[in-house]
């Protein structure tokens, strides 16, 4: 089992934390795997030049081959050391978005091993908005591919233990500092086209970008073109079936929500609502047995069976996107077979929001 290695933010003259911070790099140089908070959800840490070790990390992820993996570097002045031919616009990006949730993909420099790559001559790069995080890679003292810690199609790790009930038989640490702020994955810019595309919505916006950028392109839709199109493989994220209601989001979709759940209930199943307050409405309150969840927020079951995680307001993405994971995994924890989630405005980091749930969904209920 993956050694759990305590490092709080806030700490770095600490001796201990120094310590931890160490250990948990000695391990990257060695050829091990493990696992790192940062602000978006937990990475799965391995040496980005070191071949050998990053096909540890599809092995342990399940994760295709094909699928690029992100450079995580200490600070903006190590781009120049593993991109070329970076142009201007890139350079602005990273001088006002990094570190933090934006990722670019930009053509690599022959020391980055293909395979980190997925095969191709681009790669993604990133700066964390993370201390531990930045600690930890700058003590690592070359760059960390940093997928998240999870196996591929599972909900995105949003605290120490969810890699360790993941991976934790398989890698070396897990450097635990905490629950992931965020809590949703990074945007994902395409700077190898001309205009450049966001591959992965994230918390940074497309109208964050367009400012920099002019117009962006629309994302590629062919597998195979541009540098990260599959930088996350579709698939189921855990043993339940996912249904997402895509209607125009307000009471009428949570009604929705609400009549397939009881449906469920009649066909002899184990239903689990992902709603935002709204949608939850009074039976948050008059059940009156909400519990926190894993940082899923409110977490209740009503009379008839059908158990609820509540996300936040609806008008709120950022607290919904930071609960979305927590919420898939303590459903799942509290064995509900079918879960049901109701659509957010896909305005902003919504839009980041639906697009996790369409990818994950076994069924899209538009009616």
């Amino acid at each position: 089992m993956a050694r759990l290695i305590e490092a709080r933010p806030g700490c770095s003259t600490d001796p201990v934390y120094l310590d931890a911070i160490s250990e948990a790099a000695g391990l990257i140089r060695q050829g091990g795997l493990v696992g790192f908070p940062t602000e978006t959800v937990y990475g799965l840490g391995a040496d980005a030049l070191n071949p050998r070790a990053v096909a540890r990390v599809y092995v342990v992820k399940q994760r295709p081959p094909e699928s690029a993996l992100i450079l995580h570097l200490a600070g903006p002045e190590q781009a120049e050391e593993y991109l070329r031919a970076v142009p201007e616009a890139a350079w602005r990006l990273m001088r006002d978005f990094w570190p933090g949730p934006l990722t670019l993909v930009l053509p690599k420099a022959p020391i980055v091993p293909a395979i980190t790559s997925g095969g191709r001559d681009n790669i993604a790069v990133r700066v964390p908005d993370h201390p531990v995080a930045i600690d930890f890679i700058r003590a690592c003292g070359r760059p960390v591919v940093g997928p998240s810690a999870n196996k591929t199609g599972r909900p995105s790790p949003m605290t120490a233990q969810d890699v360790l009930d993941d991976l934790g038989p398989e890698i070396e640490a897990v450097l635990d500092a905490g629950p992931a702020p965020l809590g949703m994955e990074s945007t994902v810019l395409d700077m190898t086209i001309a205009p450049p595309a966001i591959l992965r919505p994230g918390s940074v916006t497309a109208e964050e970008l367009e400012p920099y950028l002019g117009p962006l392109s629309p994302p590629p839709n062919v597998p195979g073109t541009g540098a990260s199109v599959d930088l996350d493989p579709a698939s189921r994220p855990f043993a339940a079936r996912l249904v997402l209601v895509d209607v125009p989001p307000g009471p009428e979709a949570a009604g929705r929500v609400w009549e397939l759940a009881r449906d469920q209930i009649r066909a002899g199943r184990r239903p689990g609502l992902l709603m935002t307050t709204e949608g939850a409405g009074e039976r948050a309150i008059a059940m009156g047995k909400g519990r926190a969840a894993g940082g899923a927020g409110l977490t209740f079951k009503t009379g008839d069976g059908i158990t609820v995680a509540v996300l936040g307001p609806r008008q709120d993405p950022r607290a919904v996107a930071g609960r979305l994971y927590a919420g898939l995994r303590a459903l799942e924890r509290l064995g509900c077979d079918v879960v049901l989630a109701e659509p957010v405005p896909r305005a902003g980091l919504g839009a980041a929001v639906m697009n996790r749930l369409e990818k994950a969904a076994d069924e899209v209920v538009s009616s």
